[in-house]
């Protein structure tokens, strides 16, 4: 792994620091976790914007079948839960 320096405000560090601190971790892992928080949320943004620009009629008929296959668990056969 190749370290590197970056210039941040004296205060901003700080409190970097102290978040890694609380959660027991360095201030290179805090960064890395911090990074991957955000990459995930821009994934979900990113879901979100898709399921907005869906058309409608296409999301009801998926809510239709989603409510279909949800009915099959009421369907009086035994749970097999052999499988995994």
């Amino acid at each position: 792994m190749t370290l590197t320096t970056i210039k941040v405000d004296t205060a901003i560090r700080d409190r970097l620091k102290a978040q890694a601190e609380s959660h027991g971790r360095t201030l290179g892992e805090h960064l890395r976790a911090l990074a991957e928080r955000e990459s995930r949320e821009q994934r979900f943004a990113g879901l979100r914007a898709d399921i907005h620009a869906t058309d409608p009629a296409l999301l009801v008929e998926v809510e239709r079948e989603v409510a279909h296959w949800d009915s099959t668990t009421a369907d009086g056969l035994p749970r097999d839960d052999s499988i995994a």
